[in-house]
Protein backbone atom coordinates (compact mmCIF):
# COMPACT_ATOMS: atom_id res chain seq x y z
CA UNK A 1 0.00 0.00 0.00
CA UNK A 2 1.46 3.77 -0.67
CA UNK A 3 0.22 6.79 0.18
CA UNK A 4 -1.79 7.04 -2.66
CA UNK A 5 -4.49 4.28 -1.45
CA UNK A 6 -6.57 6.41 0.45
CA UNK A 7 -7.20 8.16 -2.56
CA UNK A 8 -7.60 5.44 -4.62
CA UNK A 9 -10.21 3.61 -2.17
CA UNK A 10 -12.26 6.28 -2.23
CA UNK A 11 -12.12 6.89 -5.97
CA UNK A 12 -13.11 3.76 -6.11
CA UNK A 13 -16.06 4.11 -3.91
CA UNK A 14 -17.23 6.78 -5.90
CA UNK A 15 -16.01 9.74 -3.12
CA UNK A 16 -15.48 12.69 -4.48
CA UNK A 17 -12.19 14.26 -5.32
CA UNK A 18 -10.88 17.15 -4.60
CA UNK A 19 -7.89 19.47 -5.97
CA UNK A 20 -5.22 18.37 -3.82
CA UNK A 21 -5.99 14.84 -4.05
CA UNK A 22 -6.78 15.14 -8.24
CA UNK A 23 -3.06 16.76 -8.10
CA UNK A 24 -1.50 14.35 -6.35
CA UNK A 25 -2.64 11.69 -8.64
CA UNK A 26 -1.54 13.40 -11.58
CA UNK A 27 1.98 14.14 -10.03
CA UNK A 28 2.67 10.84 -8.00
CA UNK A 29 0.24 8.10 -9.17
CA UNK A 30 2.46 5.28 -11.74
CA UNK A 31 0.73 5.26 -14.64
CA UNK A 32 -0.29 1.28 -14.31
CA UNK A 33 -1.94 1.83 -11.22
CA UNK A 34 -3.87 5.13 -12.67
CA UNK A 35 -5.45 3.28 -15.52
CA UNK A 36 -6.14 0.14 -12.87
CA UNK A 37 -8.45 2.54 -10.43
CA UNK A 38 -10.08 4.42 -13.23
CA UNK A 39 -10.74 1.08 -15.27
CA UNK A 40 -12.41 0.04 -11.77
CA UNK A 41 -14.35 3.33 -11.59
CA UNK A 42 -15.18 3.02 -15.85
CA UNK A 43 -16.59 -0.41 -14.30
CA UNK A 44 -18.67 0.79 -12.43
CA UNK A 45 -20.29 3.25 -14.82
CA UNK A 46 -20.29 0.79 -17.66
CA UNK A 47 -20.66 -2.80 -16.56
CA UNK A 48 -19.69 -5.40 -19.43
CA UNK A 49 -17.23 -5.06 -22.22
CA UNK A 50 -19.38 -2.26 -24.77
CA UNK A 51 -16.95 0.04 -26.16
CA UNK A 52 -19.66 2.88 -28.02
CA UNK A 53 -18.89 4.57 -30.92
CA UNK A 54 -20.34 6.75 -33.70
CA UNK A 55 -20.32 7.48 -37.30
CA UNK A 56 -20.98 11.58 -38.05
CA UNK A 57 -19.34 14.36 -40.21
CA UNK A 58 -18.02 16.94 -39.05
CA UNK A 59 -19.01 19.58 -41.35
CA UNK A 60 -16.68 23.29 -41.08
CA UNK A 61 -20.09 26.30 -41.76
CA UNK A 62 -16.69 28.71 -42.34
CA UNK A 63 -13.53 29.40 -42.15
CA UNK A 64 -14.10 33.03 -41.58
CA UNK A 65 -13.14 33.66 -37.87
CA UNK A 66 -12.13 36.68 -35.97
CA UNK A 67 -11.47 35.00 -32.54
CA UNK A 68 -7.52 35.00 -33.96
CA UNK A 69 -6.42 31.50 -31.88
CA UNK A 70 -3.24 30.99 -32.11
CA UNK A 71 -3.23 27.39 -32.19
CA UNK A 72 -4.93 27.13 -35.40
CA UNK A 73 -4.22 27.21 -38.81
CA UNK A 74 -7.97 26.64 -40.52
CA UNK A 75 -9.07 30.21 -39.84
CA UNK A 76 -9.00 33.80 -41.89
CA UNK A 77 -10.04 36.69 -42.19
CA UNK A 78 -13.09 37.67 -43.97
CA UNK A 79 -10.65 40.09 -45.98
CA UNK A 80 -8.40 37.23 -47.36
CA UNK A 81 -10.74 36.50 -50.16
CA UNK A 82 -8.74 33.85 -51.83
CA UNK A 83 -8.84 31.38 -48.72
CA UNK A 84 -12.21 32.63 -47.40
CA UNK A 85 -15.30 30.94 -48.00
CA UNK A 86 -19.08 29.86 -46.21
CA UNK A 87 -20.12 26.06 -47.28
CA UNK A 88 -22.76 26.03 -49.42
CA UNK A 89 -25.92 24.60 -49.59
CA UNK A 90 -25.20 22.16 -52.37
CA UNK A 91 -22.05 21.30 -50.65
CA UNK A 92 -24.13 20.50 -47.56
CA UNK A 93 -26.38 18.16 -49.46
CA UNK A 94 -23.52 16.23 -50.93
CA UNK A 95 -22.10 15.78 -47.97
CA UNK A 96 -24.91 14.42 -45.74
CA UNK A 97 -26.03 12.31 -48.39
CA UNK A 98 -22.44 10.43 -48.40
CA UNK A 99 -23.12 10.61 -44.73
CA UNK A 100 -26.06 9.02 -44.82
CA UNK A 101 -24.70 6.18 -47.44
CA UNK A 102 -22.04 5.45 -44.79
CA UNK A 103 -24.77 4.89 -41.80
CA UNK A 104 -24.24 8.38 -40.47
CA UNK A 105 -27.10 9.70 -38.34
CA UNK A 106 -25.35 13.09 -37.49
CA UNK A 107 -24.12 16.21 -38.66
CA UNK A 108 -21.33 18.27 -36.76
CA UNK A 109 -21.41 21.81 -37.75
CA UNK A 110 -18.88 24.14 -36.60
CA UNK A 111 -17.32 27.05 -37.64
CA UNK A 112 -15.18 30.03 -37.38
CA UNK A 113 -16.72 33.24 -35.21
CA UNK A 114 -17.83 35.12 -38.84
CA UNK A 115 -18.45 39.07 -37.99
CA UNK A 116 -21.41 38.74 -41.17
CA UNK A 117 -23.52 35.39 -39.97
CA UNK A 118 -25.72 36.14 -37.29
CA UNK A 119 -28.54 34.55 -35.78
CA UNK A 120 -31.39 34.64 -38.82
CA UNK A 121 -28.73 33.12 -40.67
CA UNK A 122 -28.07 29.99 -39.02
CA UNK A 123 -31.78 30.19 -38.48
CA UNK A 124 -32.38 29.47 -42.26
CA UNK A 125 -29.73 27.45 -42.40
CA UNK A 126 -30.60 24.90 -39.99
CA UNK A 127 -34.24 24.97 -40.68
CA UNK A 128 -33.52 24.52 -44.38
CA UNK A 129 -30.82 21.64 -43.62
CA UNK A 130 -34.05 20.17 -41.24
CA UNK A 131 -36.25 19.97 -43.74
CA UNK A 132 -34.94 18.17 -46.37
CA UNK A 133 -33.08 15.81 -44.31
CA UNK A 134 -35.27 15.55 -41.27
CA UNK A 135 -34.06 12.41 -39.84
CA UNK A 136 -30.45 14.19 -39.25
CA UNK A 137 -29.42 15.59 -36.33
CA UNK A 138 -27.28 18.59 -35.64
CA UNK A 139 -25.12 19.16 -33.26
CA UNK A 140 -23.93 22.38 -33.78
CA UNK A 141 -21.52 25.31 -33.31
CA UNK A 142 -20.33 25.56 -29.41
CA UNK A 143 -20.54 28.19 -26.75
CA UNK A 144 -17.80 30.99 -28.11
CA UNK A 145 -19.92 30.61 -31.74
CA UNK A 146 -23.71 31.03 -29.22
CA UNK A 147 -21.66 34.12 -27.57
CA UNK A 148 -20.84 35.57 -30.82
CA UNK A 149 -24.31 34.86 -32.46
CA UNK A 150 -25.72 36.86 -29.43
CA UNK A 151 -23.71 39.52 -29.72
CA UNK A 152 -23.94 40.35 -33.58
CA UNK A 153 -27.13 39.88 -33.46
CA UNK A 154 -28.07 42.43 -30.77
CA UNK A 155 -28.72 40.38 -28.22
CA UNK A 156 -26.66 41.04 -25.51
CA UNK A 157 -23.79 39.16 -23.85
CA UNK A 158 -26.37 37.64 -21.24
CA UNK A 159 -27.89 34.39 -19.76
CA UNK A 160 -30.67 35.79 -21.37
CA UNK A 161 -29.56 36.50 -24.71
CA UNK A 162 -27.48 33.19 -24.57
CA UNK A 163 -31.03 31.54 -23.98
CA UNK A 164 -32.48 33.58 -26.57
CA UNK A 165 -29.74 32.44 -29.19
CA UNK A 166 -30.01 28.74 -28.19
CA UNK A 167 -34.01 28.67 -28.10
CA UNK A 168 -34.01 29.81 -31.37
CA UNK A 169 -31.95 27.79 -33.00
CA UNK A 170 -33.72 24.81 -31.38
CA UNK A 171 -37.06 25.74 -32.91
CA UNK A 172 -34.73 26.06 -36.30
CA UNK A 173 -33.76 22.01 -35.92
CA UNK A 174 -30.46 22.15 -33.53
CA UNK A 175 -30.43 18.87 -31.86
CA UNK A 176 -27.51 19.25 -29.46
CA UNK A 177 -24.33 21.33 -28.37
CA UNK A 178 -20.57 20.33 -28.37
CA UNK A 179 -18.46 21.37 -25.91
CA UNK A 180 -16.21 23.21 -28.45
CA UNK A 181 -13.68 25.94 -27.90
CA UNK A 182 -13.39 25.07 -24.27
CA UNK A 183 -9.72 24.89 -25.07
CA UNK A 184 -9.01 25.64 -20.89
CA UNK A 185 -11.43 26.94 -18.67
CA UNK A 186 -8.69 29.86 -17.55
CA UNK A 187 -9.31 33.28 -18.90
CA UNK A 188 -5.75 34.12 -18.56
CA UNK A 189 -4.81 31.46 -20.62
CA UNK A 190 -7.43 32.11 -22.82
CA UNK A 191 -6.50 35.28 -23.55
CA UNK A 192 -3.11 34.13 -24.40
CA UNK A 193 -4.16 32.00 -27.03
CA UNK A 194 -7.58 33.24 -28.24
CA UNK A 195 -7.65 36.73 -28.38
CA UNK A 196 -11.28 36.59 -30.04
CA UNK A 197 -12.76 34.14 -28.39
CA UNK A 198 -15.00 34.51 -25.16
CA UNK A 199 -14.08 33.72 -21.54
CA UNK A 200 -14.13 30.92 -19.65
CA UNK A 201 -17.00 32.26 -17.81
CA UNK A 202 -18.91 32.97 -20.69
CA UNK A 203 -18.20 29.39 -21.89
CA UNK A 204 -20.05 28.06 -18.87
CA UNK A 205 -22.50 30.67 -18.76
CA UNK A 206 -24.04 29.40 -22.78
CA UNK A 207 -23.48 25.42 -21.13
CA UNK A 208 -25.37 26.28 -18.07
CA UNK A 209 -28.09 27.78 -19.85
CA UNK A 210 -28.42 24.91 -22.64
CA UNK A 211 -28.53 22.35 -19.27
CA UNK A 212 -31.85 24.16 -18.08
CA UNK A 213 -33.13 23.60 -21.22
CA UNK A 214 -32.39 20.15 -20.80
CA UNK A 215 -29.98 20.23 -24.36
CA UNK A 216 -27.88 16.94 -24.59
CA UNK A 217 -24.17 18.81 -24.29
CA UNK A 218 -20.32 17.50 -24.02
CA UNK A 219 -17.44 18.85 -22.50
CA UNK A 220 -13.92 19.12 -24.06
CA UNK A 221 -10.04 20.56 -22.75
CA UNK A 222 -7.43 20.62 -25.26
CA UNK A 223 -3.77 20.38 -23.43
CA UNK A 224 -0.27 20.53 -23.83
CA UNK A 225 0.01 24.10 -24.95
CA UNK A 226 0.72 26.68 -22.15
CA UNK A 227 -1.04 25.60 -19.06
CA UNK A 228 0.03 23.88 -16.36
CA UNK A 229 -1.16 20.62 -14.81
CA UNK A 230 -2.82 22.73 -12.15
CA UNK A 231 -4.78 24.23 -15.07
CA UNK A 232 -6.23 21.28 -16.10
CA UNK A 233 -7.28 19.89 -12.75
CA UNK A 234 -9.31 23.44 -12.46
CA UNK A 235 -10.91 22.85 -15.81
CA UNK A 236 -12.16 19.26 -14.53
CA UNK A 237 -13.47 20.87 -11.53
CA UNK A 238 -15.18 23.61 -13.33
CA UNK A 239 -16.84 21.17 -15.56
CA UNK A 240 -17.79 18.95 -12.56
CA UNK A 241 -19.12 22.13 -10.46
CA UNK A 242 -21.63 23.36 -13.44
CA UNK A 243 -22.73 19.56 -14.00
CA UNK A 244 -24.44 19.54 -10.52
CA UNK A 245 -26.20 22.32 -11.32
CA UNK A 246 -28.23 20.84 -14.08
CA UNK A 247 -32.12 20.06 -13.41
CA UNK A 248 -32.21 16.80 -12.13
CA UNK A 249 -34.10 15.59 -15.34
CA UNK A 250 -31.60 17.64 -17.77
CA UNK A 251 -28.79 15.29 -19.85
CA UNK A 252 -26.31 18.02 -19.35
CA UNK A 253 -22.36 16.97 -19.80
CA UNK A 254 -22.59 13.29 -21.51
CA UNK A 255 -19.23 12.87 -22.35
CA UNK A 256 -15.57 14.66 -21.44
CA UNK A 257 -13.43 14.83 -24.47
CA UNK A 258 -9.41 15.63 -24.17
CA UNK A 259 -6.94 16.00 -26.78
CA UNK A 260 -3.82 17.01 -27.30
CA UNK A 261 -2.86 20.39 -28.66
CA UNK A 262 -1.09 20.15 -32.23
CA UNK A 263 0.69 22.70 -33.15
CA UNK A 264 3.30 23.07 -36.05
CA UNK A 265 3.17 25.31 -38.59
CA UNK A 266 0.66 27.46 -36.32
CA UNK A 267 1.10 30.78 -34.91
CA UNK A 268 2.02 29.47 -31.28
CA UNK A 269 4.60 27.69 -32.54
CA UNK A 270 6.35 30.23 -34.66
CA UNK A 271 5.59 32.66 -31.14
CA UNK A 272 6.83 30.50 -28.64
CA UNK A 273 8.35 27.06 -29.50
CA UNK A 274 5.50 25.41 -28.36
CA UNK A 275 4.23 22.28 -31.41
CA UNK A 276 2.65 20.00 -29.12
CA UNK A 277 2.43 16.56 -29.79
CA UNK A 278 0.80 13.59 -28.92
CA UNK A 279 2.56 12.17 -25.85
CA UNK A 280 0.78 8.60 -25.01
CA UNK A 281 1.25 8.69 -21.64
CA UNK A 282 0.36 11.72 -21.22
CA UNK A 283 -2.81 11.22 -23.04
CA UNK A 284 -3.62 8.35 -20.81
CA UNK A 285 -2.69 9.91 -17.37
CA UNK A 286 -5.27 12.73 -18.50
CA UNK A 287 -7.81 10.00 -19.47
CA UNK A 288 -7.73 8.15 -16.14
CA UNK A 289 -7.67 11.41 -13.91
CA UNK A 290 -10.62 12.81 -16.00
CA UNK A 291 -12.74 9.75 -14.98
CA UNK A 292 -11.58 9.68 -11.23
CA UNK A 293 -12.53 13.59 -11.27
CA UNK A 294 -15.29 13.65 -12.72
CA UNK A 295 -17.93 11.97 -10.76
CA UNK A 296 -21.01 13.31 -12.65
CA UNK A 297 -20.45 12.76 -16.11
CA UNK A 298 -21.09 9.13 -17.16
CA UNK A 299 -18.92 8.87 -20.57
CA UNK A 300 -15.34 9.74 -21.21
CA UNK A 301 -14.20 9.47 -24.55
CA UNK A 302 -10.76 8.43 -26.04
CA UNK A 303 -9.69 11.01 -28.70
CA UNK A 304 -7.64 9.01 -30.69
CA UNK A 305 -7.66 11.53 -34.18
CA UNK A 306 -4.09 12.88 -32.76
CA UNK A 307 -2.99 10.32 -30.30
CA UNK A 308 -3.57 7.41 -32.82
CA UNK A 309 -5.47 4.74 -32.47
CA UNK A 310 -3.17 2.26 -30.37
CA UNK A 311 -3.32 5.11 -27.61
CA UNK A 312 -7.11 5.16 -28.38
CA UNK A 313 -6.94 1.56 -27.60
CA UNK A 314 -5.30 1.47 -24.02
CA UNK A 315 -7.23 4.44 -22.64
CA UNK A 316 -9.88 1.85 -23.16
CA UNK A 317 -7.90 0.03 -20.15
CA UNK A 318 -7.43 3.00 -18.46
CA UNK A 319 -11.22 5.02 -17.31
CA UNK A 320 -12.58 5.68 -21.44
CA UNK A 321 -15.76 3.79 -22.85
CA UNK A 322 -16.12 5.57 -26.04
CA UNK A 323 -13.82 5.10 -28.82
CA UNK A 324 -15.87 8.51 -30.79
CA UNK A 325 -16.34 9.04 -33.77
CA UNK A 326 -14.93 7.52 -37.29
CA UNK A 327 -14.48 11.52 -38.26
CA UNK A 328 -15.28 11.31 -42.13
CA UNK A 329 -14.48 14.57 -42.30
CA UNK A 330 -11.74 16.63 -40.40
CA UNK A 331 -10.08 20.05 -41.51
CA UNK A 332 -9.01 22.16 -38.08
CA UNK A 333 -6.12 19.48 -37.41
CA UNK A 334 -5.23 19.04 -40.89
CA UNK A 335 -4.91 22.31 -41.74
CA UNK A 336 -1.42 21.86 -39.31
CA UNK A 337 1.77 20.91 -40.53
CA UNK A 338 0.54 17.46 -38.66
CA UNK A 339 1.51 14.37 -40.04
CA UNK A 340 -0.16 11.78 -37.83
CA UNK A 341 -3.46 12.26 -38.91
CA UNK A 342 -5.30 8.58 -37.89
CA UNK A 343 -7.88 7.97 -40.63
CA UNK A 344 -10.60 4.68 -40.40
CA UNK A 345 -13.51 3.36 -41.47
CA UNK A 346 -16.65 1.77 -40.00
CA UNK A 347 -14.85 -1.81 -40.08
CA UNK A 348 -11.72 -0.47 -39.00
CA UNK A 349 -13.06 0.63 -35.69
CA UNK A 350 -15.22 -2.01 -34.97
CA UNK A 351 -11.78 -4.21 -35.17
CA UNK A 352 -9.99 -1.29 -32.97
CA UNK A 353 -12.39 -1.99 -30.50
CA UNK A 354 -12.62 -5.88 -30.67
CA UNK A 355 -8.75 -6.20 -30.68
CA UNK A 356 -8.80 -4.13 -27.33
CA UNK A 357 -11.12 -6.55 -25.92
CA UNK A 358 -14.08 -5.33 -25.79
CA UNK A 359 -17.45 -5.45 -27.90
CA UNK A 360 -18.11 -2.51 -29.60
CA UNK A 361 -21.85 -1.24 -30.02
CA UNK A 362 -22.90 1.94 -32.29
CA UNK A 363 -24.57 5.01 -30.98
CA UNK A 364 -26.20 8.10 -31.26
CA UNK A 365 -25.21 11.78 -29.89
CA UNK A 366 -27.49 10.58 -26.26
CA UNK A 367 -25.04 7.82 -25.73
CA UNK A 368 -28.52 5.35 -26.71
CA UNK A 369 -27.21 2.21 -28.89
CA UNK A 370 -28.73 1.84 -32.25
Amino acid sequence: MNDLSEIYRRAVCGERLGFAEAMELWNKAPLAELMAVADAVRRRWHPGEVVTWQIDRNVNITNVCVSGCKFCSFHCRLADRERAYVTSLEAYRTKIREMLELGGEQLLLQGGLHPKLDLAWYEELFSTLKSEFPNVRLHALGPPEIAHIARISGLGETAEGYRTVLERLVAAGLDSLPGAGAEILDNDIRRRLSPGKCSADVWLAVMREAHRMGLCTSATMMYGHVESPEHRILHLLKIRDLQELKPADAPGFLAFIAWPYQGRGTVLEREEGLSGGSDPAEFLRMVAVSRLVLDNIPNIQASWLTTGLAAGQMALHGGANDMGSIMIEENVVSSTDFSGRTTIDAAGMEAAIRGAGFRPALRNQRYELL
